[in-house]
This record gives C-alpha cells, structure tokens and sequence, in this order.
C-alpha cells in the first residue's frame, strides 16, 4: 500500500492519484482516504503498490468563513506559535515558556482594552460628551441624558461581548474531534507525541480561563481607574486591590508550570477554571455595578480618564517581554548549534514581535478608523475633533508607518547585498548538474539557474526577520513616549521642527497602510479558500499555523493535527494489518504530519512502514524554527522507529524543501555516518534540459510541486516495497488478512 499525503497546496484526490475518477473509502467531506476507481491503469502504482490518497486541506481551511476569521486571529496565531519554536536547551525551556505565554497575554489584554477603548473611550466618554459627535446619531442620543457610570456601565457590555466571542470560538473546539482523540499520550511530553492531546488536555482549559479572567480584570481596571479620578471610595479600593490580586493569580498561573500543566485529572473535575471563571464574574459584576451606582461627580477631560496610561502600560509590558526573551534565547548555555539557524535561533523572538507590532497595529487602526468615523468625513484626525484616538494608539500607527518603510529599505539592502553570493552558487550548482549542457540548450539553463537564485531566498528571510524584529520592538518602545504622557504632534514639532498638520497625514497614510493590509488579508483568505493557487502561496501561512496545538494562546485559530494525527495513525494501524506494507508519501507539509504520525503508531505497526518524504521542510524550516520538536534528535528518533525506511527526495529549485540529515547527491562522498547519510537523495530539476523524443517543450522545473509522476519518485517508492518486502522474507511471516 502506498498512502499519499499532500502538502500545503490542498491538490485534489484525483491529482495526487494521478486519475480523474475517485472513490472515498474513509473520513467525511472535510477530510478523508480515496482511491481510484477500479480501473486496471489506476489501480496499482510503482511495483504493484496499491494507491491510497489522504486528503487534508479543508481542515485548516473549511468554509470561507472560517478561513476569514484566521485573518482576524492572525496576531493569536503567531503569539501561539512561539511555545513551539522554544529552543532546544533543556535548561531554558521554562524561562522561554513563562514568557512567550505572557506575551500571548498581553495580546488578550490589547485586544480587551482596544474593545473598551472604542465603546467606553471613545463612544461613552468623548462622544457621548460632545454635542457635535451626537449630531445626526439618534442611537446614540438616548445615552446623553443618562448618568456616566451608568452609560460607561451599559457599553461595557460590548467589549464584554467581544471577550465572550473569542471564548466560544476557542471552546468549540474541544468539541469537534472528539472521535478521533487518542488516549495514549501525554500532554506534557515535549515531543511530537502529544500534539493531537494539548487543544483537549486539562492545560488548554486552564490556559482558556487564565485569559478569560486577565480580560474581564482589564475590563475592571479600566472602569475603576475612571472611577477613581472621580473621587475614592471603599468599594472602589477594595474592588481595585481584588482585580490587581487576581491579575497577579493570572501572571503567575503562566509562570509556573506545575500550576498550569497539572497531573493527569482522569475521573476528576479540574476546578480551576470554574473558580477562575466566577472569581472574574463576580468581580464585574460588582465593578459595574460599583460604576452604575454611587453617585459621584465626573472629572471633564478629553478622554477616559486613566485609560491612555494603562494601554501605554501593556505597550511598554510587551517590550520589555520581547527584550528579556531575546535575552534568553540569546543565552544559551553549551554553545550554538551546530547547524546555522535560519532565524539564527531568535526564531520565538522573531514570530513573537511580528505578533506583537501587528497586534497593535490592528488596536490602533481601530481606535483610529472608530474616530474619524464618529468625527465625521474627514482625512485626518486633529486636536479639535470631538473623538480622539489615546495616544499609545496613535504611536502605534506611526510606528507601523516607519517600520514599514524601514523594513522595506533593509529588504532592499539584504536582498542587494546578497545578490552575488546567490548568483555565484546558482552557477556553480547548474555547471555541475549540466556539464556538457548544448548551445540550443541555453534558455533552459538560465531558466534553471533563476529558479535556484529564487530558491536561495528562503535563507535570506531569517535576516529579513531579525531586521524587522528590531524595527518592531524600537517602535512598540513609543509606548514609554505614551505613558509619559508625550504624544506624537507636539513632540516631532517641538524637537524635529515637523508641522502638525504633516504628522497628521502621515498618520492617516499609516492608517491607510494599515487597512490595505487588512483588506489584503480578507481577499488573501478568500481566494485561498476559493483558488488553488492562492492557497499555494497564501494558505501556507493558515496550514503552517493551524499544525500547532493552542498551547500559549487559547484564542488562536483551532489546530487540525488532533484530528489529522490520530485519523492517520488509525488508518495506517489498518492497512499494515492488510498488506504487506505501507509505504507512507508526504508531499511538502504533509511529511511534517506523516513524522508526527510515525511517532505514535505502535511498535509492531511501525515494522510495517517506510516513509518517502518529497520536497519536504522538516529540516531547512522546521528544524531551524522549531528546533525542540523537530530537531536532529526527534529526526532521528522517526529515522529510528522506522528501522530507517526512509527516502527524502530534495531539489535545489525548491525554496521551501531540503536535505534532512545529509547535503550531498548519489554518488558523493556522505557527510554522515549510515543509516541518516543514505536518507536524501538530491534530483536534478529537470532531469533533462531538452524535449524528450515526442515532446515538443522542454521538461518544466517543478521546484516545490508534487511529483509523483516523476520516474525517479516511482523509482524511490518501489524502492521502500522491496525493503518492506525483504523484511518480511527475513521475518518469516506475513499479515493475517482474514483477522484484518
């Protein structure tokens, strides 16, 4: 049996099959195992193999909607993503983890305080205020004539309602694939093992309420420090030293990994999150009510009091996150790996400012665009308008805009300055995979060698990415400028002599920018879920994404592998008590699922199996970005479970595949000892530069696209089925096809 897995491409059953008619023998319509019809063409593949075909792609994907709310959770997504791209030093696994975990907190905290900001800041406070903001707005004009504390207590609801939406969405989850959870393994394990159990485990729901609670608290803060500029009470203290305590509960929830990560609570009832969840409810209940009630006499300002210091508070709390885990990361104990990294091991830092900057981006650009809306049609947003952005929002829509155009600058240098290198190793890599190459051959080989010049690329993004970082955490430092009380007009006027009216337009050019990459998004997700070649370029994001369980932020998109993994691992436990082997083909991302999958099938099915792996990024992208989870030694450990059945066909025109243990070609000298140095194979792409003999065009580059019509991958499958075959001579015996 060979069983084909797809990668982040989502081709069709039929194109992985190489047929047009297809029968689904298992799954449902979001994912399932199809085979041709029974044609005698289709019915075999290379040697007698039987074709099986797994198909994937709607799993991270599924309906247009779902694809949308990616873009919305895309900041949850990529914070989530930094507690797998931990280092692999035992010793500064805790450390990377209480951090990356209270960055993702920061962002809950953001995203709470931005939906505070737009209905208590910005609706309740200023516009409620202004009689020029009510102008022509009967739905809001009922909410003048009520008291503050009770119309700030009535719009508290909406960020209310925000908080719950993003909870229900991450709770549905533990729900959907509960038919195909595996029980065998254990959350805590730090390898591959446990992925299909962390989105499911007593550790997701307590990372669920630990958010939850920090939101409701941010929610309290900012109505209490509202309230308190309008004169103490005792309720008002009491109520403000309970959020900040159950603040700190939560803080210290995520650094403390026996609290977080219990025991295994099999036949018990975790409270932890019952308690959390009615500690925080209690508490805004009676913060409203607190709010609603006592009859104080309101200060006048031009905004929420309090508010703009605590969302500069959270700016300033994520960039100093963001530098202590550069520190860390960089402070490795043992040395440096031995391999070159592509993000140079900053690959948490990386991922986690990314997540950072366009969190507030995001904040930012709906204060901003929320007031411009409510102070009428108007380009640019100045101090006599009635609604006013805070100015930590208002910093970080300027910094977005310099980043940017920064970030573009250092693009052009990086790329610039490593064009040579790139064009130099181009050559030499095409002269020698085409030595006698002839003269009416030469639009071929520059075709050849602008793929490898592109492929080459691919190692130029960790710089990239590190020059970015930089720009990013020097931008979010414009929350210190904030919670000084600084604001952007005043002090480029006062120190770089620019107009304030020209910083307002950048302002809004920010704004615009900020919205483009919205837009782009929104249309990037439709397309992906509607074209296949937008989900082969833009979908690898949402698949690459959604691989990994929810284990630093419980409100990023749902993870697929526990579904994937144990559906597979089932299917392959099937068919290796049918025939005589199986024979496991993974196409890009699907051999990063195949190897989480081999992890986990029993021993006496894993003597049944041998993996291909084709154009895979096990080791160029996932061993450098997620080096404790898919480093040399899990690498080794699948290499092993295996009995070292295992052929990875690699290409140099591929910017996302590689080599996994060795860089060489058949017939060089290998750089490792057996059995890893006898894993890789490098092609040559194409195999020939000229037209075949009843062809009229020469052969196509393929790069990163499947191949599996290719002669050499027949060659590579017919290969691993003479090995499954030889083992089982050896052994002696065979299936017992009438048990299975």
């Amino acid at each position: 049996m060979e069983l084909r897995v797809h990668g982040v491409a989502g081709v069709g059953a039929g194109q992985m099959l190489g047929c047009r008619a297809v029968d689904q023998v298992a799954g449902d319509r979001r994912a399932g195992f199809y085979r041709p019809r029974a044609q005698p063409r289709h019915t075999s593949g290379p040697n007698g193999t039987v074709l099986e075909a797994y198909q994937w792609s709607k799993l991270p994907s599924g309906t247009a909607g779902r694809t949308l709310s990616l873009v919305f959770l895309l900041p949850f997504m990529l914070s989530n993503m930094t507690f797998w791209m931990r280092p692999a030093a035992g010793g500064l696994q805790s450390g990377v983890t209480a951090l990356c975990r209270l960055l993702a907190l920061t962002l809950t905290l953001l995203y709470a305080l931005t939906a505070a900001g737009v209905a208590l800041d910005l609706v309740g406070w200023t516009c409620l205020g202004s009689p020029r903001c009510l102008a022509g707005r009967g739905w809001l004009s009922w909410l003048a004539g009520r008291p503050v504390g009770l119309r700030l207590a009535l719009l508290a609801l909406v960020p209310l309602a925000a908080v719950a939406l993003v909870w229900l969405l991450s709770a549905r989850q533990a729900r959907s694939y509960g038919a195909f959870r595996s029980p065998a393994a254990d959350p805590q394990d730090d390898r591959l093992t446990a992925l299909d159990r962390w989105d499911v485990g007593p550790t997701a729901k307590r990372l669920r309420a630990v958010h939850v609670a920090a939101a409701f608290v941010a929610l309290d803060l900012v109505l209490l420090a509202a309230r308190a500029a309008a004169g103490r009470s005792v309720a008002v203290v009491g109520l403000s030293a309970l959020a900040g305590a159950l603040l700190a509960a939560c803080v210290v929830l995520l650094c403390v990994p026996n609290l977080l990560e219990p025991t295994s609570t099999a036949g018990t009832t975790d409270r932890m999150p019952v308690v959390l969840h009615v500690v925080a409810g209690g508490l805004t209940v009676a913060t409203l009510g607190a709010v609603a009630t006592e009859p104080v006499r309101w200060p006048r300002s031009n905004g929420l009091p309090n508010f703009d210091g605590i969302v500069a508070i959270v700016f300033v709390a994520q960039m100093a996150l963001l530098v202590a885990l550069a520190v860390l990361v960089l402070w490795r104990p043992g040395g440096r790996d031995r391999r070159p990294a592509l993000l140079h091991g900053l690959g948490a830092v990386v991922v986690a400012t990314v997540a950072a900057g366009l969190a507030g981006a995001l904040s930012g650009e709906l204060a901003y665009r929320t007031a411009s809306l409510l102070s009428g049609p108007t380009f640019v947003l100045g101090p006599n308008d009635p609604a006013v952005p805070a100015p930590a929002y208002r910093w970080a829509i300027l910094a977005f805009f310099l980043t940017t155009i920064a970030g573009g600058a250092a693009w052009a240098v990086i790329t610039l300055s490593a064009r040579g290198d790139r064009r130099r190793a181009a050559a030499a890599i095409v002269a020698r995979d085409y030595p006698d190459a002839p003269p009416e051959a030469t639009s071929q080989v520059q075709r050849v060698r602008k793929a490898v010049i592109r492929a080459s690329f691919t190692e130029q993004l960790g710089s990239l990415g590190i020059a970015y970082a930089c720009l990013t955490v020097i931008g979010l430092a414009a929350g210190v400028l904030a919670l000084v009380g600084l604001e952007p007009g005043p002090l480029a006027q006062g120190h770089l002599g620019v107009p304030t009216g020209a910083l307002s337009v950048v302002m809004a050019i920010g704004s615009y920018m900020i919205l483009a990459v919205v837009g782009g998004l929104l249309v990037g997700g439709l397309f992906t879920h509607e074209t296949a070649g937008f989900r082969r370029y833009v979908g690898v994001l949402w698949d690459v994404g959604t691989f990994w369980p929810r284990a630093a932020h419980p409100f990023a998109p749902p993870c697929y592998t526990d579904r994937a993994v144990p559906e597979l691992t089932e299917r392959i436990c099937r068919l290796a008590g049918r025939y005589d082997g199986v024979v496991l083909s993974g196409h890009s991302h699907g051999s990063v699922i195949l190897a989480a999958t081999v992890l986990r099938l029993p021993a006496e099915v894993r003597r049944r199996v041998a993996l291909l792996t084709y154009a895979s990024p096990l080791t160029r992208l996932y061993g450098q970005l997620h080096p404790a989870y898919f480093g040399e030694p899990v690498l080794h450990e699948v290499g092993d479970r295996i009995g070292w059945r295992w052929l990875n066909l690699w290409s140099y025109t591929d910017p996302i595949g590689g080599w996994i243990f060795s860089e060489h070609r058949p017939g060089d000298p290998p750089v490792r000892p057996p059995p890893a140095a006898l894993v890789d194979r490098r092609l040559r792409d194409p195999e020939n530069l000229l037209a075949q003999p009843g062809e009229s065009a020469p052969p196509q580059v393929k790069g990163h696209m499947p191949n599996e019509s290719d002669d050499r991958y027949a060659a590579a499958v017919r290969e691993l089925a003479d090995r499954l075959r030889a083992d089982w001579e050896q052994r002696g015996s065979r299936p017992d096809r009438r048990a299975a």
